[in-house]
């Protein structure tokens, strides 16, 4: 969605610990940024709104952001991440290496969010990952149901993560860049 169309609706927040590297941090949203521009591009955000739709899987919406999240340097389905966990099913959607045992992980949801607690898998995934400090998840704006509702989903998203970045909730991610689609 083209924020200067909606100029109301937020669309984007990034949520990071007090006791972050700043200059880390700044690298981190500094690629955010690109990715948000890339989202909201016209072209780009009209493929995301046709892929929005009820019964449509993430891999819809992966493919509009694949070519931009390469560019920047994500890999997808990075293998080994969670190995330790000895656990060969769980994967990110992408990883971008910042430095060695730093990272960031792109997580692309869609119709299970909220419903089925994606987010906070998302969360946990990047909390246990040793080579991830930072996630960056894209949620729907709205998720529309089999009967044309809407239900809000990026509100309910920063509501459910903002209490993991007080000091006395911390977990071992520095921050989140929550991109709404």
């Amino acid at each position: 969605m083209n924020t200067s169309e909606q100029p109301n609706i937020e669309n984007f927040r990034i949520l990071f610990r007090e006791d972050c590297d700043k200059g880390e941090l700044s690298r981190v949203t500094s690629i955010a940024e690109s990715l948000r521009g890339h989202i909201e591009s016209e072209e780009i955000s009209l493929r995301i709104a046709s892929a929005n739709l009820h019964g449509k899987p993430s891999h819809e919406i992966q493919a509009c952001i694949i070519d931009h999240a390469r560019t920047l340097g994500f890999h997808p389905e990075k293998k080994g991440l969670f190995s330790k966990y000895r656990t060969s099913n769980l994967r990110p959607d992408y990883y971008l290496q910042l430095a060695p045992g730093r990272g960031i992980i792109l997580e692309v949801e869609r119709g299970k969010t909220v419903a089925n607690n994606m987010d906070l898998l998302d969360l946990w995934k990047c909390h246990i990952c040793d080579s991830a400090q930072y996630l960056f998840l894209m949620v729907p704006l709205l998720r529309p149901d089999e009967n044309g509702r809407m239900t809000k989903i990026f509100p309910k998203v920063i509501k459910r993560l903002e209490p993991f970045f007080r000091p006395e909730n911390y977990v071992n991610v520095y921050a989140i860049a929550v991109f709404g689609y």
